[in-house]
């Protein structure tokens, strides 16, 4: 049973820092402010939440584990409502998402 554990917490730990890591890569990349906050928002929530369960697994039913439940509902909660309030001041700013391949967003 530890092994298969072992094995399931690695699984998470390494799956959460690739996802972090393509993330990392998606914010590079994406064009806008509004796909790179997207790409941002699913990479702190998904990534860190795999590390954190991965985390979890490893310290068991402990003190640790709640305290990082607890982290992981913080993270669970706040990453989202953050993400949608900047969106709503960058339009309310006037910021214009980019619609087409041709479009520039800083443009009215």
């Amino acid at each position: 049973m530890s092994a298969a554990l072992d094995i399931l917490s690695w699984f998470c730990l390494v799956a959460g820092g690739a996802f972090c890591a393509i993330g990392a890569l998606g914010l590079v990349r994406m064009p806008d402010f509004y796909t790179r906050m997207h790409a941002a928002s699913i990479t702190d929530t998904v990534g860190a939440g795999l590390m954190l369960l991965g985390m979890m697994l490893q310290a068991g039913f402990t003190l640790v584990t709640v305290k990082l439940v607890m982290i992981g509902l913080l993270l669970l909660f706040a990453s989202p409502t953050a993400t949608h309030a900047l969106a709503k001041a960058a339009l309310a700013r006037g910021l214009k998402p980019l619609l087409a391949a041709g479009d520039d967003p800083s443009k009215p």
